[in-house]
C-alpha cells in the first residue's frame, strides 16, 4: 500500500536480538508471523499499518533475528515477546498470531489476561486438534511445507515466486530447525494451554482458512470453546496462510474486530 513508511531497527528483548518492523499510527497492534518466516513487504502487513501502529518482530531464531541457543519453548519466545511490549513502552495492545505463532499469542495471554485489548488468532497451532493431526514438519520437504499453507499455488507464486530464491530457501530451513527446537516433543501442541486459556477476558477472534491443509479446523473450534470470549471466522478460497492468501479479507476482520480509537 502506498504512503506505508516502515522504519527497520535491531531491539534488545528477554537478552535477546530482534529485527522489528514498524509502521503507522494508532492503537498498538502486535503481528506475530508464521513459522515459516516472513517477507518484509506484505500487503496484509500494509493493510493494518493504515489504521494502527503495527510492529512486525522476527521471532528469535527465525528469520532476521539472533538465535538464542538455551530457547526450548513456544512459552520462552512468549516471555521474549512480553519483554518486547514493555521495552517499547506498548501498553494494552491488540495481537495477531498467524499459524504455528498463533500458539506464542495465546501463551502471552495467558500471561497477563487484562493486559491485551484483543487477541486473533488466524490457522493457530498450539492446541492439539480434537480431530485430524498438525502437518509434520520433519517428514515434508520445506518447500512442499510452505506450498501446503496455500490452497491456490498462483497465490503461492506471487508471493515466493514459481521457484523460490537460494536465499528464502535457506531461511525455510533454518525456521524449520528453530521450531524443532521449540516444539517438537508433543509436536506443535501444549497439553496444559486449553485450561490456562480460561483466565482469558479479552475478546477473541478466531480465524481459519476455508481449506487449511496445515492445522484441521478442529483446532479452531476447540481454541473458541477453551477461551470465554471468542467467536470463529471461516474465509472462503483460502488455506492457512490467510495474511498471504486473501490479506485483504483478514485485514478487514481483523479491523473490524478490533475496531479505531
Amino acid at each position: 500500500m502506498a504512503g506505508v513508511d516502515w522504519k527497520t531497527s535491531t531491539v534488545e528483548a528477554g537478552g535477546t536480538k530482534l529485527h522489528l518492523r514498524r509502521a503507522g499510527k494508532g492503537r498498538p497492534l502486535l503481528v506475530l508471523h508464521h513459522e515459516t518466516g516472513t517477507l518484509d513487504d506484505l500487503p496484509f502487513y500494509d493493510a493494518l499499518a493504515a489504521n494502527y501502529d503495527v510492529l512486525v518482530p522476527h521471532h528469535p531464531g527465525y528469520s532476521r533475528s539472533e538465535r538464542p541457543d538455551w530457547m526450548r519453548s513456544a512459552r520462552d519466545i512468549a516471555v521474549v515477546y512480553r519483554n518486547l511490549l514493555s521495552e517499547q513502552k506498548v501498553g494494552k495492545p491488540a495481537l495477531v498470531g498467524l499459524g504455528f505463532v498463533g500458539w506464542i499469542a495465546a501463551e502471552m495471554a495467558t500471561m497477563a489476561p487484562a493486559d491485551l485489548s484483543h487477541l486473533v488468532l488466524v490457522g493457530a497451532m498450539g492446541i492439539k486438534p480434537p480431530q485430524g493431526d498438525i502437518l509434520d514438519l520433519a517428514i515434508t520437504g520445506y518447500v512442499d511445507y510452505a506450498r501446503a499453507a496455500f490452497h491456490d499455488q498462483k497465490a503461492f507464486d506471487r508471493v515466493y515466486g514459481a521457484e523460490p530464491s537460494v536465499d528464502q530457501l535457506e531461511m525455510w530451513d533454518i525456521c524449520r530447525e528453530m521450531s524443532f527446537r521449540i516444539a517438537w516433543k508433543p509436536y506443535m501442541y501444549s497439553q496444559t494451554l486449553p485450561h490456562l486459556l480460561e483466565s482469558m477476558r479479552a475478546p477473541a477472534l478466531v480465524v481459519w482458512g476455508e481449506h487449511d491443509k496445515v492445522v484441521p479446523m478442529s483446532a479452531g473450534k476447540r481454541y473458541v470453546e477453551a477461551l470465554p470470549n471468542a467467536k470463529l471466522e471461516i474465509v472462503k478460497a483460502s488455506g492457512h496462510a490467510v495474511d498471504m492468501e486473501q490479506p485483504e479479507a483478514l485485514a478487514k476482520l481483523v479491523s473490524n474486530f478490533i475496531g479505531r480509537e
